[in-house]
């Protein structure tokens, strides 16, 4: 994969350049790992609550067998969140400049 910095070259110095990226990308990447530990606390939570790893929860839910509590409802977002920036933590850490 490449990624290219549309920019005016000249108007700045390359290692600023490659500083205000590497900041943006490690500031993304905090966010993305502070939300992920934010969404796997609640799934922690609901796990605890009802003895269920998210992964049977999310099995049981699609299959429709759980019901239509508002809380697995919480629970099936906090995992869809919990996936998504997971996977932006990995990919953000990932790379560098």
């Amino acid at each position: 994969m490449n990624l290219s910095v549309k920019t005016n070259e000249s108007r700045y110095k390359k290692g600023n350049i490659r500083n205000a990226v590497s900041f943006a990308l490690n500031s993304a990447a905090s966010h993305a790992q502070q939300r992920f530990e934010h969404y796997s606390s609640i799934c922690k939570s609901f796990e605890k609550k009802y003895k269920m790893t998210s992964a049977k929860f999310v099995e049981k839910f699609d299959a429709g067998t759980l019901g239509d509590e508002q809380e697995y409802f919480d629970w099936y977002a906090a995992v869809r969140g919990l996936n998504l920036w997971r996977e932006r933590y990995e990919i953000l850490s990932g790379v560098s400049v």
